[in-house]
């Protein structure tokens, strides 16, 4: 057994196996013998048919591998292994050297390749495809690998512009295309043939093939055909559903999948060729008038402004600039992650492009396929991960119990026909029957019904659902984590006002800009210089802060057209100037036009920003003057520490603190004079680094964020539901704790601690240094050790007040050192951790893994914009963007604020505990027509077809498709629905039930055989009209009888009390309040329950003939009506008070408390104290009684919580230092 992909996402353990003929012969004999079944049998477990089929050899020479999962859902795989012939063992070998060896830059000169190709002998290699990813056998590492692309050959920014800038001669073009393949992320939509024969095979399906046989067999026509009518409706939808999926990806992919494009072919030549032609190495131009990416590609000449919504969800357009070619920066080693901002991804649209004259824009293709960053996001999308939600792992452990009692039956009616020497046909149908009766075949479309109905009721209010079994886990949600801007907050920016520093102090601040006094200083320029605007079609486009800042100023941006670039050597900068009215008019009028001083600044180089350095900076240079500037923006303590130390204010720290306090972003702004040396084409090769030092510090930008109308009052509903709510933004960390205070995620009397952790340096080890904030609120307290107090006994013993106090605030920077260096502090921390800022998207998503760890059930909500990955590993993502880019997310909302939020738990727990409802009810519908039977069999008779087709359709069919329809309940309680079918309430609730219709049908088979009128039925008898003496008398009379027999008083009797018991059992399990509307609201259910109750009430008291016929129902006496009428009613009071008043409200509230859970952090529930005295006593039998009393915690979250409650040195306390050593000591040093 091997390892592949080891430490990735989809890592997977690797066997390797040969055919052998004497198994594959016995599978085949089997499968004869067992009409097929052994097929199917091996079909649905592939790890069996590989072992029943093969024997095990090693990797290399395998012709059949079997693969297994390593995350928590172990899934196995089957794949086939394929040979090619190649001149060379892997795609980046150098043909002219051994083929063991690598060229250094991958790359391969057009002669050598000629004059040594040839004399090569083709290597034989072994690969397989899984998951849309070709695996190759290296020799070396004894293994599979899979080949990504460029990247693979680890190489300088520098080599990639000296070794792959003339492109790929087209013999290496082919034979690296041997490798990689097609360069197309090819969607290939199934036919319906095959989609039909994977649903078809469903174990469900074939269970239901077999029953309806069955009954066929039995001339059991009718419900046959409702089966058959509604398995077809059921397999019709899933397939236009998956069809219909599977259109809409082909078409998302189809937009790039082949186009034409200009590859260099040597250093002059360029050929037009078809996109799927394209391998890593090759160079494409991209054309002026820009196209969509068909792979991933880093530019190496030029400049592009791209619209990377595909990706990302965020429209606004980006700029990508070339690759450095010289300075430190080249030397350094390329890495996708770290260059994309050189990095043209697949599927985005490049919108426009800049260029020196005579030179072309020109990328080198880095991936292609699936292997690029869009291809990922597609298999991900076409293989996701299953889901993994303990309501449908329960379903199968009861159905598999429903089985074994199945089988109890099975064996009991074989034994017992075979002593009443019943014909060899009759025993093998009755005894499968007891099958088909036990496991309901209808009980998949019951327990769809109930999704279905609440995705129709979420589209109503704007939620779109991709994932309707997610539906289901919404209503299990116990934290949701909602990005910032545009989620909570408002997606623009508002600009508050600026304030400029001289001398080293801050001026007043300033509301407008725009003000003639700050017309012609550095700060006005700064702003109006550094952004990454553009053009497009005449409009202004690029990152909204920038064009709020922009359009303050009023200045006016002015783009070269192709044909000024063309004409001018170096590049035609883009130009900015005030607008003319800004020059005062007395001026004009005592100057010459020649005079009149000039404004106008050209961009000369721009340094895109950068989410890592948390900067940008532009080289400009004012019209007339020869010195050229650089300008800088970006996150103030960044811009601060790039500044000349005697320029930053003295107040910078408090200034700064004081407006994040308030929720203000803020953005500081410096400059300085670049040499007089320095020409326009010399800036054009140096590095940032060079340019961004001993800067000038000369003021802050103050832009507002406002939070949402909304936002404060659906986080309040959140956390008075027991629901943690958690900040998740790309923001700064005062700004994200001053929104979390405002919009009550973290209360006025709460303290906030940073975690602000820094990697290892210099021979000191990593650490974390514990900071406090201020509580506006309690700036005169100090809480310095708070507890957390949970009573050991019961798990939901309200948290106190006192645990209330705090909570963590981490950085992802510190998030990274965190889990690299202290991965033992990271579930204590995400315990208590409410705020996470200036967190990059893999982090999101790291971040949500980290919360599932320790079994929170996870929702995030976000507005597409670098959210996808964690709208992806979420339980339930939640996009508030309609963008291509939420195509991953289960569901989509219209409303662009966190009010669907609330509406989405509430119908995923309606429909969660509809799904508990039905399953119950279809489980205790089976349980009772399985007494009824065994009863009917002990004295050799059953029910009759017509009795069987009015419980399956008229009334199991028609109750379990209308209970379903219960709404919503109106708002979020802090009680959460249960997650499991095999927990002690649903157990205590079905097995109460089980025994009550056992009880009352026993008791109504031996009574009615008890009465003075019962005899043997025969067509003859009339219970109904004969004296006592008469029947006494003929008692010992024999006549003919039915070969069924179905026709007898305890068939009747069992068909009037086993239909009352279904209706019973449907109006007990069918529950409202608390999570959804009380059933009396729900008018089909209540008007089907009222019919039948009513129907077969008549038909008991007042019997019809034509009916009874029907039926195959005897006549009874009417005082043993009267009596049946008093044992039904008997019975369905029993079922109410075991159901509603012993286990929902006695057992619920005193023993079965933890379904409800300890959230933390929640605010505390109120509960009167004379009130939890009273229960105390009661709690403390009822839990002995149960065995719970010392029941540890099943949720790690609860264990890390009552761990915690006894460490005195959590949390960490004020201005302390956490090293990486004293870990298992937790000691800290203070500062």
């Amino acid at each position: 057994m091997k390892i592949m992909n080891q430490g990735l996402e989809d890592e997977m353990e690797v066997w390797g196996y040969r055919p052998c003929l004497w198994k594959r012969i016995l599978v085949g004999v089997g499968s004869v013998c067992s009409g097929g079944l052994l097929l199917l049998l091996l079909y649905w477990l592939p790890e069996w048919g590989v072992k029943g089929t093969c024997t095990h050899t090693s990797l290399r020479d395998a012709h059949t591998l079997l693969l297994r999962t390593t995350d928590e859902f172990k899934q196995w795989f089957r794949a086939r292994v394929h040979v090619i012939s190649a001149p060379g063992e892997k795609p980046f070998d150098s043909l002219d050297l051994p083929s063991t060896a690598q060229a250094a830059n991958g790359g391969l000169c057009a002669s050598s390749e000629e004059h040594h190709g040839k004399s090569r002998q083709p290597v034989q290699i072994n690969y397989f495809s899984h998951h849309s990813t070709k695996y190759y056998w290296n020799d070396v590492m004894q293994n599979f690998e899979s080949h990504k692309g460029l990247e693979d050959v680890k190489m300088s920014c520098g080599s990639i512009h000296s070794d792959h800038s003339p492109g790929l001669p087209k013999s290496l073009q082919d034979y690296r295309r041997l490798f990689f393949g097609e360069n197309e992320i090819a969607v290939r939509v199934p036919s319906l043939f095959t989609l039909l024969m994977k649903e078809v095979l469903n174990p469900f399906y074939i269970f239901q093939l077999f029953s309806v046989i069955l009954w066929s067999a039995e001339d059991y026509y009718y419900y046959a055909t409702a089966i058959v009518f509604m398995s077809v409706i059921s397999i019709a939808t899933s397939l236009y559903t998956i069809k219909k999926q599977y259109v809409m990806l082909h078409d998302m992919v189809a937009a790039h999948s082949v186009v034409r494009v200009s590859v260099c072919r040597g250093s002059k030549d360029i050929e037009q060729a078809l996109s799927t032609d394209l391998v890593p190495g090759d160079v494409v131009i991209i054309p002026a008038n820009g196209m969509i990416m068909p792979c991933d590609a880093v530019l190496t000449h030029g400049t592009c402004i791209v619209n990377e919504s595909m990706l990302t969800g965020e429209s606004v357009p980006v700029t990508k600039t070339s690759l450095p070619a010289s300075g430190e920066e080249a030397a350094r080693s390329f890495d996708m992650e770290e260059h994309k901002r050189h990095v043209l991804f697949c599927g985005t649209h490049v919108i426009q492009t800049r260029f020196y004259a005579g030179e072309l824009v020109q990328a080198v293709v880095v991936r292609t396929g699936f292997s690029t960053e869009k291809g990922q996001l597609v298999r991900s999308i076409l293989h996701p991960k299953p889901t993994d939600f303990k309501l449908y792992r329960d379903a199968y452990l009861f159905l598999l119990c429903l089985v074994g009692v199945a089988g109890i039956g099975f064996i009991y009616t074989i034994i017992l026909s075979i002593m009443n020497k019943v014909p060899a046909k009759t025993i093998i149908t009755e005894s499968l029957d007891i099958i088909t009766i036990t496991v309901p075949p209808a009980l998949p479309a019951a327990m769809t019904a109930g999704i279905v109905y609440a995705q129709r009721r979420l589209k109503r209010v704007g939620i779109f659902c991709i994932s309707p079994q997610r539906i289901n886990m919404c209503g299990q949600l116990n934290l949701v984590c909602f990005d910032k801007t545009g989620t909570l907050t408002e997606d623009g920016l508002d600009l508050w006002g600026v304030q400029t520093a001289e001398s080293g102090r801050f001026l007043p601040p300033e509301a407008d800009p725009a003000k003639e006094s700050l017309v012609d200083t550095v700060f006005v320029a700064c702003m109006a210089t550094c952004h990454s605007l553009t053009k497009i079609e005449g409009e202004l486009s690029g990152d909204p802060l920038d064009l709020k800042m922009f359009s303050a100023t009023g200045w006016i941006l002015e783009e070269p057209t192709e044909e000024e670039t063309a004409l001018h050597n170096p590049i035609m900068p883009t130009v900015v100037r005030p607008p003319t009215h800004s020059v005062p008019e007395a001026n004009q009028n005592n100057m010459e036009l020649s005079e009149l001083p000039s404004c106008e600044i050209g961009i000369v180089r721009q340094f895109p920003f950068s989410s890592t350095l948390q900067r940008m900076s532009v080289v400009v240079r004012k019209l007339g003057e020869k010195h050229m500037k650089a300008y800088l923006k970006g996150a103030p303590e960044v811009v601060a520490h790039l500044c000349k130390q005697h320029t930053v204010p003295q107040s910078f720290t408090e200034t700064l603190e004081t407006y994040t306090r308030q929720g203000f972003r803020v953005i500081a702004l410096a400059h300085r004079q670049l040499e007089s040396k320095l020409s326009w084409h010399k800036v054009q090769s140096l590095g940032r680094d060079l340019i961004e030092t001993n800067m000038e510090f000369i003021g802050l930008i103050i832009m507002q964020n406002k939070i949402k109308e909304e936002t404060a009052g659906v986080l309040l509903e959140l956390r008075q539901a027991n629901i943690r709510t958690v900040m998740v933004t790309g923001d700064n960390m005062l700004t994200a704790i001053s929104v979390a205070r405002d919009c009550g995620m973290v209360r006025a009397h709460e303290k906030v601690i940073i975690a602000d952790a820094v990697p290892p340096k210099d021979f000191h080890p990593a650490s974390i240094t514990w900071h406090y904030t201020e509580n506006p609120a309690q700036t005169d307290k100090e809480h310095r050790t708070v507890e957390i107090n949970l009573e050991d006994a019961v798990l939901d013993k309200r948290v106190t007040q006192q645990e209330q106090n705090y909570h963590f605030a981490v950085t992802g920077r510190a998030f990274a050192v965190l889990t690299e260096h202290f991965p033992q502090l990271v579930q204590k921390l995400v315990l208590r951790a409410t705020v996470f800022a200036r967190m990059a998207p893999d982090q999101k998503t790291e971040l949500v893994e980290v919360l599932q760890s320790i079994d929170y059930t996870v929702g995030m909500c976000g507005d597409g914009a670098n959210d996808c990955g964690a709208l992806k590993r979420a339980h339930s993502g939640i996009s508030l963007s309609e963008l291509e880019a939420s195509v991953a997310s289960p569901f989509t909302s219209t409303t662009s604020n966190i009010s669907c939020v609330p509406n989405l738990i509430r119908e995923g727990r309606a429909a969660l505990v509809t799904s508990f409802c039905v399953f119950k009810f279809m489980a205790l519908y089976s349980i009772i027509q399985y007494l009824s039977v065994t009863l009917l069999y002990s004295i050799l008779s059953n029910l009759g077809d017509f009795q069987f087709l009015f419980i399956d359709v008229a009334i199991i069919l028609i109750i379990a498709f209308t209970m379903s329809l219960n709404p919503a309940w109106k708002e979020l309680v802090r009680q959460r629905p249960p997650s499991s079918l095999i927990s002690g309430r649903l157990l205590c609730s079905v097995l109460t039930q089980i025994v009550t219709c056992l009880v009352f049908q026993v008791l109504a088979f031996l009574l009615v055989r008890q009465q003075s009128w019962y005899e043997t039925w025969t067509p003859q008898s009339d219970a109904c009209n004969v004296s006592r003496s008469s029947v006494s008398h003929s008692q010992n009379v024999t006549s003919p009888r039915d070969h069924k027999n179905i026709k007898n008083y305890e068939n009747t009797t069992l068909f009037y009390v086993s239909s009352f018991q279904y209706l019973a059992i449907a109006i007990v399990f069918s529950k409202g309040k608390p999570f959804r509307q009380p059933s009396y609201k729900n008018w089909p259910f209540m008007l089907s329950c009222m019919s039948l109750y009513t129907f077969v009430l008549l038909i008991m008291l007042y019997p019809v003939p034509a009916i009874d016929s029907f039926l195959e129902i005897v006549c009874v006496p009417h005082d043993w009506r009267v009596t049946l009428v008093i044992i039904v009613i008997v019975n369905a009071a029993v079922s109410f008070v075991l159901e509603i008043v012993i286990l929902d409200i006695i057992l619920g509230r005193l023993v079965f408390r933890c379904n409800q859970g300890v959230n933390l952090p929640t605010q505390p529930l109120s509960a009167g104290a004379p009130q939890e005295a009273n229960d105390r006593w009661a709690s403390s039998f009822l839990l002995w009684l149960f065995c719970r009393r010392n029941k540890p915690p099943r949720v790690s979250y609860h264990q890390l919580a009552i761990g915690l409650k006894d460490d005195a040195d959590w949390p960490p306390r004020p201005a302390t230092v956490t090293y990486a050593r004293d870990l298992r000591s937790h000691t800290s040093a203070p500062l």
